[in-house]
């Protein structure tokens, strides 16, 4: 475990993270952390977002591939299942 290296808060509230600390963790400009507090500790996690255009192209297979082996869905279709999901959600 690496040595612990001080910082100092400014009248803003802002922390700088050691140089060092934000290479080893690849964290730069616009790098979203989640932030957790308890007693008089604070604990910064990465936060890491998916690519949205890569997971709509993920959707967008899964569609596609549906439709080729079933055929596209019909209103029919997309009552039934939530009909399906409500009738599960309430044996819960």
């Amino acid at each position: 475990m690496a040595e612990p290296e001080i910082t100092t808060m400014s009248v803003k509230g802002q922390v700088v993270i050691p140089q060092a600390l934000r290479e080893k963790l690849k964290i730069g400009p616009k790098t979203k952390l989640l932030v957790y507090g308890e007693g008089d500790t604070i604990i910064l996690k990465r936060l890491y977002l998916p690519d949205l255009r890569e997971e709509w192209g993920k959707i967008r297979q899964i569609i596609e591939e549906r439709n080729r082996k079933y055929g596209p869905l019909t209103e029919e279709d997309i009552k039934k299942e939530v009909e399906a999901y409500r009738r599960e959600k309430h044996k819960r």
